[in-house]
């Protein structure tokens, strides 16, 4: 498996949940790691991304001040906290890996994708 996605579960508005994706050492040491979500009867939309060295962070309007996207090296790992969430913020989040350098937002500039995790958030 070369991604794996978890932490997702119910929550509160308000409330946050810590979502981890487990990458295999390959894709963890030289692919930028993102994370994107799609909700019953929507399209996938991105959320976030960190390049291969965390040395840039991306976030769609709709995380950013709320969401934290980081990288642990020792543990092949990212994750991305999420605090204040909504009812909007309710979908399957799935981690993926892109060797694009940059600003990657559809999900054709994604190479690997992990199985999704479901995040919902109550009112």
């Amino acid at each position: 498996v070369q991604l794996q996605a978890s932490g997702g579960g119910l929550a509160q508005a308000g409330g946050s949940l810590r979502l981890s994706c487990a990458a295999s050492g390959r894709i963890f040491s030289s692919y930028a790691i993102g994370w994107f979500r799609q909700a019953p009867g929507k399209e996938r939309e991105f959320v976030s991304s960190i390049s291969w060295n965390g040395g840039s962070t991306y976030y769609a309007d709709s995380a950013k001040g709320r969401f934290t996207i980081s990288r642990d090296s020792a543990k092949n790992m990212v994750h991305l906290q999420m605090d204040t969430l909504k009812p909007e913020d309710t979908a399957i989040y799935y981690c993926t890996a892109t060797r694009f350098s940059g600003m990657a937002l559809k999900p054709y500039d994604y190479d690997y994708w992990g199985q999704g995790t479901l995040v919902t958030v109550s009112s």
